[in-house]
């Protein structure tokens, strides 16, 4: 057996967290910077309509892409407790069982997703001159949604084993490799958003070819057999209910871009919406080191849960929130400080440099506190209670953000889209954190 997962009962929590936390920390740098610099290739050499129209459609593909996620962490999950259990068929049963079901799920999807093209685009915003690059973007970039969705689940399964370096790597290598793709079919053979979306494509065949290497290889514990692919009910249920949690997260997620994008472009046209683009590839990018550690937080409680190892558990708890608002605070700052320069790097559009600095300042106003709604959701997942799991990932966006965004409008117009964002997120962080305080106390009292 490899030694991966072995350390998840022994090594010291403060450095065991930033064992698992840097590489995914830094593979979602590499991603996000990859997004980040796509959007600045994107604006600069094809314009800020091109930047809107790659918004409007992302959510339809990666809530897509998100079945693998789903399916990956919620997989990872029963992996992460059978292996504190040591139990290794349970292990490889669900990891075959999790490939087949993303392969089954995502192209019966895309497949829906080509039919209804005409429909799905505008319904997210995709009017006026938007629609065509739109088009063309999300009709390209779907033909590889299952590929990304087999990655995004083979990710989750490698860092579930204890191996976080190639988890990494598995992050790494498409995000480079898109920005070269980029380069070549935009710059030198000015393809345009043909070229920016089969950039994307191709990156996801690089991440899977190297996932299939690692699995394939020595290097991951899981050898799975034929039989394993064989569907095993309970296991698909309990993959499901786990994985409904981030599967619900990415639909409210679909769903609230929906709204916005919707929102924007009626209350401030293309470039309200460049806006927003803009503010998105920022969320992602700024927070990598928040979503590092809460990805590295889950195996961890996972294996010491399913190990019974109540003071473990409560350590990586409490070290991953401290890291989480240490982080969160500092990207808050930096944030804030060049809040009036952002907007320039990825375009000159004045409408769009107007409107950027005050959007910014609003949707970050709530970062410290959003490691707080990120654990506690995790923690539920990672344990394999997956209804509280699912309320908390509901919370921010779900049951605060779109409601206010049905209201603050009404009164104060595009300000009241962005105001919708730190409220969403203040309310989220007190539900949150009482949910958790709860349920960490029965736990250590049991």
């Amino acid at each position: 057996m490899k030694g991966g997962s072995v350390s998840f009962g022994n090594q010291a929590i403060p450095q065991l967290l930033i064992k698992q936390a840097l590489p995914a920390s830094i593979g979602i740098l590499v991603m996000s910077l990859n997004v980040l610099i796509d959007t600045i290739f994107v604006g600069q050499w094809i314009g800020a309509n091109a930047i809107a129209a790659i918004n409007v459609v992302l959510p339809v593909s990666f809530f897509i892409a998100a079945l693998g996620m789903a399916i990956g962490l919620g997989g990872s999950s029963i992996i992460s407790r059978s292996l504190g259990k040591k139990n290794f068929t349970r292990a490889t049963k669900t990891f075959g069982n999790q490939i087949v079901l993303t392969f089954l799920l995502t192209i019966s999807f895309v497949i829906f997703g080509l039919l209804f093209v005409d429909s799905i685009i505008p319904a997210f915003g995709g009017k006026g001159v938007l629609y065509e690059p739109a088009k063309i973007y999300y009709t390209i970039v779907l033909y590889g949604v299952p590929v990304l969705g087999y990655c995004m689940m083979g990710n989750n399964v490698i860092r579930a084993v204890g191996q976080p370096k190639n988890a990494m790597y598995a992050m790494m290598l498409p995000s480079i490799s898109n920005l070269i793709l980029d380069y070549v079919l935009i710059y030198v053979f000015d393809f345009g958003m043909h070229g920016a979306a089969w950039a994307t494509t191709l990156s996801y065949c690089v991440c899977a070819l190297y996932i299939l290497y690692f699995f394939t290889s020595n290097h991951s514990e899981l050898h799975i057999n034929i039989s394993d692919f064989k569907l095993d009910i309970g296991i698909c249920k309990e993959i499901g209910a786990l994985g409904s949690v981030t599967l619900a997260r990415q639909g409210v997620v679909s769903l609230s871009v929906l709204l916005v994008n919707n929102l924007l472009f009626d209350l401030g046209g293309e470039s309200a919406v460049a806006v927003y683009a803009i503010i998105s590839r920022l969320l992602m990018f700024s927070l990598f080191p928040v979503l590092g550690i809460t990805q590295g937080f889950i195996p961890i409680a996972g294996f010491n849960y399913g190990a019974k190892n109540k003071k473990r558990v409560e350590k990586v708890i409490r070290t991953a929130l401290l890291y989480a608002t240490s982080f969160a605070t500092l990207v808050f700052l930096m944030i804030n400080f060049f809040s009036n320069s952002i907007g320039g790097i990825f375009t000159d559009e004045p409408l769009v440099l107007d409107k950027a600095p005050a959007a910014i300042r609003w949707v970050f106003a709530a970062t410290p506190i959003v490691g707080v709604q990120l654990i506690g959701a995790a923690y539920y997942q990672a344990i394999g209670k997956a209804f509280p799991a699912l309320l908390l990932t509901l919370t921010r966006q779900g049951f605060f953000f779109i409601p206010l965004l049905y209201i603050f409008p009404n009164f104060l117009g595009i300000n009241g889209v962005w105001l919708a964002f730190p409220i969403a997120e203040f309310l989220a962080a007190i539900v949150s954190g009482g949910f958790m305080v709860y349920e960490l106390k029965k736990y250590l009292n049991s």
